[in-house]
C-alpha cells in the first residue's frame, strides 16, 4: 500500500519540484495551499493569487488532488501581530520561524490526521536523517536556521534537500513544470512594501535624538524601526556612514558609531530562551552556532540558557533566533534575549 504524503504547495519551484519527487518515488502525494494572509500585490509571494493559481495548476499537471485552508485568521495571531509586537519591544523577530512552527507544519499535521496521510512535506533546503535534522546539500539555499523549532521530524519529508538551486529548476523542466523559471520569494510574505511603512501604520512611533561620540548628530523616526548593525536608512546624510550600536529606550535615543569594526558592536556571549532541543543535551555543550539566517556558524560553548563564542560576534540581535550546530547536524536553537 502506498505511503501518504501531505505536500504543502506555494506555486514556486521547490515545492512543486518537491511534489513531483515524491510522486515519482511511488508515494500517494495531496497537495495544500495555505492562504495566510489578504492577497498580496506582489506576484512572486507565497500569498499572492497567482502563487495559488500556480500551485493549483502544478497539482493538476501532476494529477494529485489539491485543497486549500485558510489560515489567515491563526496568521495574522501567531505571526503578524507578534511581529508588530517583538517591534514594539524594540526586538528584531523571525517571522519565517514562528510561522513554520505555529501555522505550516501545525496545519500540515492537522490535514494528514484528517486525510489518515503518513508524512507531510514542504520545499525546504533542508534534510532528515535517521530522525534528526540536516543542512541541505545547497549551503547556500540551506534553510535549517529557520527549523529549528519543529517537532515531530519522524513524520516530516523534504524530498528537495538532496539537490541545488540549479538541479531543483532542470528537474522542474524535465518534470515539465512550468514554474521552472519562477523567481524565489525573499521578502517577508506579508508585507507589500517597506518594513517601516508597515510598522508605521501599526506601531505608534515617537522620534528622538541620534547620538554620536556622546553628540546629538540628527532625529530618528522611531526605535522600533531600527535594528543593530543597520547601516542603511538611518536618515544621516552627508558625514556618514554610521551604524547602529545600540537603542536606548529610557532616554529614547539611537546610539550610533562610525564603524563596523567598533569594539562596541561585538559581542561574547548572550542569553537565549524559548529552546528546543533534537538531542538529549548535556551542558556545558561545544558545538557551532549561526545567530541569524546569512551568517556562518561559528564555535561556541553552552551552559544552559547562555552561549559564550570563541570569537567575539557582530551585531547580536535581541528577537532573531539562534541555532545550533554540530557535523551539519541540527542541534536545536531558541531565541535571543
Amino acid at each position: 500500500m502506498k505511503k501518504k504524503v501531505i505536500v504543502a504547495m506555494s506555486g514556486g519551484v521547490d515545492s512543486s519540484v518537491a511534489a513531483a519527487l515524491l510522486k515519482q518515488k511511488g508515494y500517494d502525494v495531496v497537495a495544500v495551499f495555505m492562504k495566510f494572509w489578504k492577497e498580496s500585490k506582489s506576484i512572486n509571494r507565497c500569498c499572492s493569487l497567482e502563487s495559488q493559481t500556480d500551485a493549483r495548476t502544478i497539482a493538476k499537471k501532476l494529477n494529485i488532488p489539491f485543497y486549500i485552508i485558510d489560515v489567515r485568521k491563526e496568521f495574522k495571531k501567531r505571526v503578524v501581530d507578534y511581529f508588530i509586537s517583538e517591534y514594539e519591544k524594540g526586538k528584531t523577530p523571525n517571522p519565517c520561524i514562528e510561522c513554520n512552527k505555529f501555522i505550516k507544519f501545525n496545519v500540515l499535521i492537522k490535514k494528514a490526521l484528517e486525510l489518515k496521510a503518513d508524512f507531510i512535506a514542504t520545499g525546504h533546503y533542508a534534510k532528515i536523517k535517521n530522525n534528526s535534522l540536516y543542512i541541505a546539500k545547497d549551503k547556500s539555499k540551506d534553510q535549517s536556521y529557520f527549523l529549528w523549532a519543529l517537532k515531530d521530524l519522524n513524520k516530516i519529508l523534504f524530498p528537495i534537500g538532496d539537490y541545488d538551486k540549479k538541479e531543483i529548476r532542470l528537474l522542474a523542466k524535465k518534470f515539465d513544470l512550468p514554474v521552472f523559471e519562477k523567481k524565489d520569494s525573499q521578502e517577508v510574505c506579508f508585507i507589500n512594501n517597506s518594513v517601516e511603512e508597515f510598522l508605521n501604520k501599526r506601531i505608534k512611533s515617537k522620534k528622538g535624538d541620534i547620538i554620536f561620540n556622546k553628540k546629538v548628530i540628527g532625529k530618528h523616526n522611531g526605535l522600533h524601526f531600527y535594528t543593530i548593525g543597520q547601516r542603511k536608512g538611518i536618515g544621516i546624510g552627508g558625514i556618514g556612514p554610521f551604524y547602529v550600536a545600540s537603542k536606548d529606550f529610557k532616554k529614547n535615543e539611537l546610539i550610533v558609531i562610525k564603524s563596523d569594526s567598533d569594539d562596541s558592536l561585538f559581542k561574547k556571549e548572550l542569553k537565549f530562551f524559548k529552546s528546543n532541543w533534537f538531542i538529549n543535551v548535556k551542558f556545558p555543550l561545544k558545538c557551532k552556532a549561526k545567530i541569524r539566517y546569512l551568517s556562518k556558524s561559528v564555535d561556541c560553548v553552552i551552559s544552559k540558557d547562555k552561549v559564550i563564542f570563541l570569537k567575539k560576534q557582530k551585531a547580536v540581535t535581541s528577537g532573531q533566533s539562534i541555532a545550533f550546530y554540530s557535523n551539519g547536524r541540527v542541534l536545536g536553537g531558541g531565541v535571543i534575549m
